[in-house]
């Protein structure tokens, strides 16, 4: 993500910590980059019902979180592009089935 941002990673990682307040341009960018509101990322927890602590059923999501980080740039595009695909066709599905059974 610091590579992303075009930033040093010890500076994204004070972002991250909430060390370090992050520049308006660089959420601007992020949120172009992901094809989001800028809102939707400082709003990300209160939209989306983040836990504040993750539960040991979170393990497993975490650990194949670990190995994405493994990943090169370009394998991290590709797999967040089959995600996107599979989330959208879900959502399509959803969105058929219910305007259908509106019918």
């Amino acid at each position: 993500m610091a590579d992303l941002m075009h930033t040093h990673r010890t500076g994204y990682s004070k972002m991250e910590n909430n060390q370090q307040d992050i520049p308006v341009d660089k959420l601007v960018f992020v949120a172009k980059h992901f094809g989001i509101a800028v809102d939707d990322i400082i709003f990300f927890n209160e939209k989306n019902n983040v836990p504040n602590e993750v539960s040991m059923e979170d393990t497993a999501v975490l650990e194949q979180l670990k190995l994405i980080n493994e990943l090169d740039a370009e394998e991290k595009n590709i797999l967040l592009k089959l995600i996107e695909t599979f989330v959208s066709k879900k959502r399509f599905k959803d969105y058929l089935q219910k305007n259908i059974a509106t019918l």
